[in-house]
């Protein structure tokens, strides 16, 4: 058993751990997480300021130089880290390299720095007189990152914050730290000077101090709702900018002139992929018209189908849940299902394979708003059927969904799709894609309850998000143009 250590300086810092970490597996704890004190926490932020300094200075190639080194050892590391994420998280391997995949397309947008961090020139807007823009980095950014990509989030946010020039204090997820550390140990291979990049540990209570600590410029979380409407509203409180994104209730719409094939095999991808615990994991299916008759036992089939066994088993299809605690959870939802009157097609709570975190795929048929299967975000492999009549109903129930964060829709019909883009309020959309998250050249964020600030995560808008602007208003008069002119300038 050991200790996950903090990352200061480039060293690993030791300190004792309080907070256990669990093979989810197995039910073993393997390590426990330190929280560090004030007085500790209060030190870190004072050395990455310190480190601020002097990397808001550094030149564009040598950023460039330094994120094209973590690609290449990212990608050399990558079975490495790939175990470390699935001994802690408990998602496949494959999953998990998925993962590392995803991640590091931010780490290759943020290599084209030089070309994000242009500026602009207009000469001549008066006689003699030009005016140039630019963008500098706000300095100290805190990285807060949730437990369901524990590499994947981090390096959304990391990438183009070092990219702009700002220092990252990243704060992990309690339940699985290992793989920051390992990165952070990368970053420092790839030549990224000691301070610029930290892993600092603990708990919600080091969260609440960096969220109000003077010494932080900005804040990137991904989490739950509660928890990131409490982030956004106490970082703007102290006066920083902040981006919050929360949870998801994702809804499938298939039509009844959807491939059947194609929306059962996404369904399944969606919804029972890494056991659920995905802010992007579709959670509702919408069948319109009497389509459900057809897809539901086209879902079963393919349900029956999926193996649910340790990460580290090729066999397996999905892992188990982070926690105990939340497995029970999730199981409650299912077990409550009957009661409000559901169809449970398939009830994977009673899934025993051993002293893990496991729970089988759950398809739950005939579900109505206004109940906890439908209203809260379940965060597991759990499956709901909403049945409706017609494309109408669909739009108004995901428009009536406090969640924004992604939809997608099945039809063969370009119309239909086409209006749905525009009728849903929701920030990512898929056409006969079921986890529609954006490519690392775009940006990566819901609506409503989904995000809390204007910013989404990574892409044109996260560049945007870790810089400030300035805009220079340049003359050089001749010797003889003296005067004296009290009145307020203009360009004629």
């Amino acid at each position: 058993m050991s200790t996950i250590p903090h990352v200061i300086n480039g060293e690993r810092h030791e300190a004792p751990g309080t907070l256990p970490v669990f093979n989810p597996a197995t039910g073993e704890i393997t390590g426990h997480v330190p929280v560090p004190d004030a007085a500790f926490v209060d030190d870190v932020i004072a050395g990455a300021r310190r480190a601020a300094a002097t990397w808001s200075r550094s030149t564009l190639s040598e950023r460039t130089n330094i994120l094209f080194t973590l690609r290449h050892l990212i990608v050399e590391h990558t079975d490495e880290l790939a175990r470390l994420i699935t001994a802690e998280h408990g998602k496949t391997l494959a999953d998990a390299r998925g993962e590392i995949a995803r991640g590091l397309e931010n780490v290759e947008y943020a290599c084209g720095l030089n070309e994000l961090l242009k500026g602009s020139f207009s000469p001549q807007v008066a006689t003699g007189v030009d005016v140039h823009s630019l963008r500098e980095p706000v300095g100290v950014v805190a990285a807060i990152t949730p437990f369901n990509f524990p590499i994947m989030v981090p390096l959304w946010m990391t990438a183009n914050a070092l990219a702009t020039g700002n220092v990252v204090i990243l704060k992990p997820s309690e339940r699985d730290p290992s793989v920051s550390v390992r990165v952070a140990e990368l970053m420092k291979e790839a030549g990224l000077p000691d301070g610029v990049f930290t892993v600092l540990q603990g708990d919600a209570s080091t969260v609440n101090q960096l969220l109000e600590h003077p010494g932080i410029d900005a804040i990137s979380f991904v989490g739950s709702t509660p928890v990131a409407r409490h982030v956004y509203r106490t970082a703007t409180t102290a006066g920083k900018r902040a981006q919050a994104l929360g949870g998801a209730k994702n809804h499938m719409v298939v039509m009844p002139d959807a491939d059947l094939d194609v929306a059962a095999d996404a369904a399944i991808n969606a919804g029972y992929g890494s056991a659920g615990e995905r802010c992007m994991a579709i959670s509702v299916v919408v069948a319109v018209g009497d389509v459900g008759d057809r897809l539901v036992p086209k879902i079963t089939e393919r349900l029956d189908r999926l193996v649910v066994g340790p990460g580290d088993d090729p066999r397996s299809d999905f892992g188990p849940l982070i926690t105990a605690a939340h497995r029970d959870r999730v199981a409650g939802y299912v077990a409550r299902a009957s009661e409000d009157g559901f169809t449970v097609v398939r009830d994977g709570t009673t899934v025993d394979l051993g002293p893990g975190f496991f729970l089988g795929p759950c398809l739950i048929d005939r579900v109505r708003p206004g109940t906890p299967a439908y209203d809260d975000e379940i965060f597991g492999p759990v499956l709901a059927v909403v049945r409706v009549e017609t494309y109408a109903d669909a739009v108004a129930l995901i428009n009536a969904n406090p969640y924004g964060n992604g939809t997608a829709i099945f039809t063969r019909d370009g119309n239909t799709a086409r209006h749905f883009t525009r009728d849903v309020t929701v920030g990512m959309i898929g056409v006969n894609v079921p986890i529609p998250v954006p490519v690392a050249s775009y940006s990566f964020g819901g609506w409503k309850d989904s995000l809390f600030g204007h910013a989404h995560m990574y892409g044109p808008e996260g560049i945007a998000f870790y810089t400030r602007a300035k805009v220079v208003t340049t003359r050089w008069p001749q010797p003889s143009e003296s005067q004296i002119d009290l009145g307020f300038p203009t360009t004629r």
